[in-house]
């Protein structure tokens, strides 16, 4: 498993933050009907339960807008991706069907509110992950975004620099078709869906549609 560490800034801005962590051995593929399915119910009851302008007051995502407020990021202009994909379904325009690992990623963060780094662990650079505060001009490229102005986020860094933030995941370590071992972090900046269960329903999800093997779980 992966080492975490929290720069004493977020902890300071957020003392109550806890992180989920999966990592496992898996597969990726298309994503199945069944997978798809599920995604289309959880995406119904969050249309069903919330009006557009509700969304950010999920208490995950609410606390997470508190923390990029607190760290002198506007989260109305770089929006949480939990958010991001509430207000998506919300509008009705829909979501993107695209792998395996990144719509079970997708699911848990619907269902829970939470936003989640999902990593290919292959691809990560020395045994720690730090989540600090991103910097002026610091090189950051979201996936599917390009360049990202990450100055004020949380952002997770291994020994070469920046790999996840609440609003994007970086390219460098990116899910791929090719990707054999992730590593899942739940950025709980405060409750909603119990922690534990959203750990409990990642590793699940990756054993019936990733066949996810060596599976570990912790709770930082």
């Amino acid at each position: 498993m992966i080492h975490i560490a929290l720069d004493k800034r977020i902890v300071a801005a957020c003392p109550e933050v806890h992180i989920g962590l999966v990592r496992a051995h898996v597969v990726n593929s298309p994503t199945s009907d069944e997978l798809w399915r599920e995604i289309e119910d959880a995406a119904a009851q969050v249309a069903s339960r919330y009006e557009l302008l509700a969304i950010n007051q999920r208490p995950a995502i609410a606390a997470t807008r508190r923390l990029y407020k607190a760290l002198g990021k506007d989260p109305g202009r770089y929006r949480v991706a939990s958010e991001q994909l509430c207000r998506r379904i919300v509008r009705g325009l829909g979501l993107y069907r695209l792998t395996t690992l990144i719509d079970t990623v997708n699911l848990v963060s619907i269902v829970s509110g939470y936003a989640i780094s999902g990593l290919d662990a292959d691809r990560i650079v020395g045994d720690t992950l730090t989540m600090g505060v991103g910097q002026a001009g610091e090189n950051y490229n979201g996936i599917g975004r390009g360049a990202l102005n990450i100055e004020g986020m949380p952002v997770y860094r291994d020994q070469m620099g920046g790999v996840a933030t609440p609003t994007s995941d970086e390219e460098r370590t990116k899910f791929t078709m090719e990707t054999s071992t992730v590593q899942i972090c739940i950025n709980a900046f405060a409750p909603e869906m119990p922690l534990q269960q959203a750990v409990d329903m990642m590793a699940s999800l990756l054993q019936r549609y990733a066949q996810a093997t060596h599976i570990e779980t912790d709770i930082y």
